[in-house]
């Protein structure tokens, strides 16, 4: 097995291009074509993380968050980013970062949040937009369940919990084969009709080339008449944050005791207290305080995030509660979550849970 196959692996879990345009995910050290001795995972790839590598002999870390943010312009030693990629070189260690990619799936970070404290069905707090493009085609009517078999198969046609989804309209097409041309139907240099469907689907961005090399190996005509559109819809199923409801509602202090003992916390800090049971809660593990607003409309009666600054504790406005429980602390189930899926995907590969504390905030 080689990074690239297990990359290959992670992009069926959290697609890179669903990552925020802001962030640096995927590669970030180390060769796609490097044979892999063994995969560790980790929050963060920090020093002693690199060396529980080389000790273990594992040449590829799979990280949460990415050691390389913002652009390094020179490798001295001088910072922890440059002591880490300069050791990870040096041993020939591949680092591999997830973050929003990983932020912005169902089944990611807030998912395993929401599994852990027990909220049921789950929806995403802040679903993203633009991730969507409708491909509009004219196909033969002959032709038009060969091609739509293609697309779906290339990972059109879904919708939510909905696969195989499309439109159709029949109507006629005219061309005129000019000289050069090889057409499948019809003679050169005279006009034809034909029968045709004018078949619409959507997809996700990030398949645009995969449908378009489906769409043109399985359509008949030489020319392939074909239009793209961006959708400025939300995506239901991608996006940041989630939030649901407890099975039965809890007493507030009950539910910072419950909260406190899942998530393994020394303390939360909180908003007022409402004085009302708490039935809706929304998540956003890491830094989220710019889902305030979004879990205060959707009617959340508490909302469990981290890195909350004094001010932004007021924007609670006794409607809801607000509860940092610190960034590490917010996203730690994500290690235990990869190690699992990669667990499943490469049962006899080593994959093994970074013993490595990398949370930088300590608490007296």
């Amino acid at each position: 097995m080689i990074v690239q196959d297990v990359a290959d692996l992670l992009e069926e879990l959290a697609p890179l291009a669903n990552a925020e345009g802001f962030d640096n995910v995927g590669l970030l050290v180390g060769s796609p074509e490097a044979k892999v001795t063994g995969i560790l995972v980790t929050l963060d790839t920090l020093e002693n993380v690199v060396d529980e590598a080389i000790a273990k002999n594992y040449n590829l870390i799979i990280s949460f968050h990415p050691i390389i943010f913002k652009g390094l312009t020179k490798i001295t030693g001088k910072t922890y980013v440059e002591r880490v990629v300069a050791k990870a070189i040096q041993h020939g260690i591949n680092i591999y970062s997830m973050h929003t990619a990983l932020d912005n799936v169902t089944e990611g970070v807030n998912g395993k949040i929401c599994e852990v404290l027990g909220i049921l069905e789950p929806q995403i707090l802040i679903p993203k937009t633009e991730t969507l493009l409708k491909l509009t085609s004219y196909i033969p009517k002959n032709a038009i369940e060969q091609v739509k078999g293609a697309l779906f198969a290339a990972g059109g046609g879904s919708i939510g919990n909905y696969s195989h989804c499309s439109f159709t309209l029949e109507g006629i097409g005219s061309f005129r084969p000019e000289s050069g041309a090889q057409p499948a139907i019809g003679k050169l240099e005279e006009t034809h009709f034909e029968e045709e469907v004018q078949l619409h689907m959507t997809f996700p961005k990030r398949l645009r080339s995969t449908m378009l090399k489906a769409l043109f190996g399985s359509h008949p005509y030489e020319e392939v008449a074909y239009e793209l559109t961006s959708l400025v819809n939300e995506h239901q199923h991608l996006g940041m944050g989630m939030i649901g409801n407890l099975a039965t509602p809890k007493e507030e202090e009950a539910f910072l005791q419950h909260l406190k003992k899942s998530m393994h916390l020394s303390c939360i800090r909180h908003s007022d207290l409402l004085k009302k049971p708490i039935k809706k809660v929304a998540v956003l593990g890491g830094s989220g305080a710019f889902a305030i607003a979004a879990a205060k409309a959707q009617g959340a009666d508490i909302f469990v995030t981290a890195d909350i600054k004094y001010h932004q504790f007021f924007e609670a406005e006794n409607k809801m509660i607000i509860a940092d429980i610190g960034h590490y602390e917010s996203e730690q189930y994500t290690k235990n979550l990869l190690v699992d899926y990669l667990t499943k995907k490469i049962p006899n590969f080593a994959v093994a849970l970074s013993e490595s504390i990398t949370n930088p905030i300590k608490y007296f």
